[in-house]
């Protein structure tokens, strides 16, 4: 998936906020594809930050290791998501990052950033971009600290729901979801063993159907009901006032 098709820069073309030159330096920044393996690391926490990347292809996560061995996944990231853009402006990576299944990586320089910056309608949907980053860290934090197990992992898989949605990969309400029991104990903070508990459960609530990287939501609004979902944080469609102030803008 092209970063130009993700919901914010589809927005922003759709309203006429994107020039030719525009569209240009967005495909400018996918001129140079990474195949890569399952389980290959983009880079790791502290190293030197210099570039960034878009997932074209496949799924990738960032990840905190911890003294005791463990590791704290923060976030995973979707065909059309930039790795990297919370490391902007800083030297070195305040996580590490790796890929999940096999895909396709694009990755871009600073000096290519920064050509985006110096156009305002680019600049704006790069930073909206960054900002939808960070809220689905804080709306994590919330779920994290107030939820039972049961409505954490409710909450996760219709947060990935949404988001798969939104790129056009869900049907009949199913979706490919290669995340290991592993990986969801390390970003919800539960053991493997409960987690698979926990499915059991949803599934016996008639709300999961999990076939091993396949998941099928039955009746994906109960289980938005069940966790009170409010989709405000994830919505990537940018508000009229947005495009109304890039018109009037120089």
């Amino acid at each position: 998936m092209s970063l130009i098709d993700t919901e914010v820069m589809r927005g922003l073309s759709t309203q006429g906020a994107l020039s030719p030159e525009d569209k240009a330096l967005l495909l400018g920044l996918e001129l140079s594809p990474r195949y890569m393996s399952a389980s290959e690391v983009l880079w790791q926490e502290s190293e030197e930050a210099d570039l960034f990347c878009v997932v074209k292809e496949g799924w990738a996560y960032s990840y905190r290791n911890l003294k005791n061995g463990s590791k704290q996944v923060l976030k995973f990231y979707l065909p059309g998501d930039i790795i990297g853009i919370r490391d902007f402006g800083f030297t070195r990576r305040l996580a590490s990052a790796a890929m999940i299944n096999k895909g396709v990586i694009c990755p871009f320089s600073y000096q290519q950033l920064f050509e985006l910056f110096g156009r305002s309608s680019l600049a704006a949907g790069i930073v909206a971009t960054a900002t939808r980053q960070q809220a689905q860290l804080s709306e994590r934090l919330i779920y994290l600290g107030k939820y039972s197990a049961h409505e954490q992992l409710a909450h996760f898989l219709y947060e990935i729901y949404l988001r798969l949605k939104r790129i056009k990969v869900v049907k009949d309400n199913s979706f490919f979801m290669p995340l290991t029991q592993e990986l969801i104990s390390d970003a919800l903070g539960m053991s493997p063993v409960h987690v698979s508990r926990t499915f059991s459960m949803l599934r016996e609530e008639g709300l999961v159907i999990r076939n091993r990287q396949h998941v099928k939501l039955p009746d994906p609004e109960a289980l938005a009901r069940l966790v009170e979902f409010n989709d405000s944080y994830i919505d990537e469609f940018l508000p009229p006032s947005f495009f109304e102030l890039l018109k009037a803008s120089p």
